[in-house]
């Protein structure tokens, strides 16, 4: 049977599409996919290192947070993960005796604490998740720009309507 087509009793197909399915809910169906095998990688990591999968959260959050130039604080990634101070602090615990995360003063004022990803479990993650990266790369690269500029607008409105911001 071809991926596209119904199975002749009214039934989705392997893509997990209805046989009169509109579109554009075919392509909101698809990310759900992409973010649950996202997340299926994740917890598969996070398994292979003795971590729980908030923890994978909480550092692809401080990771994010550099790439933004965003100070990464305690502060930020419990407001980025929705936990409370405590459940942010176990967090922090865990990840630090892992050696995966630093506590480090903030040069600019030393009453603050920076959250550091330290280089191993940057290692790590580029060994997990160097391959899939590389894969989503290789595709996007046979995209000529315009492509791209759609998708990334998609993907940026997406984010924008799932992120908590939307909800107030």
């Amino acid at each position: 049977m071809d991926d596209n087509q119904d199975d002749g009793h009214g039934r989705a197909d392997r893509s997990g599409r209805g046989p009169h399915e509109p579109d554009s809910l075919r392509l909101v169906h698809l990310l759900r996919a992409v973010t649950v095998e996202f997340g299926l990688r994740q917890a598969e990591f996070a398994a292979r290192n003795a971590m729980h999968s908030t923890d994978v959260r909480a550092l692809i959050c401080l990771l994010d947070a550099v790439r933004a130039c965003e100070p990464a604080t305690a502060g930020l990634l419990g407001a980025r993960l929705g936990l409370n101070s405590a459940g942010t602090t176990a967090v922090i615990d865990r990840l630090e005796r892992l050696g995966h995360v630093a506590r480090v003063r903030d040069d600019r004022d030393r009453r603050r604490v920076l959250l550091r990803v330290e280089p191993e479990a940057i290692r790590l993650g580029q060994e997990f998740f160097g391959p899939v990266i590389d894969g989503l790369l290789g595709v996007l690269d046979s995209f000529d720009p315009a492509e791209r500029e759609t998708v990334r607008r998609f993907l940026t409105a997406a984010h924008a309507v799932l992120s908590p911001e939307q909800d107030r």
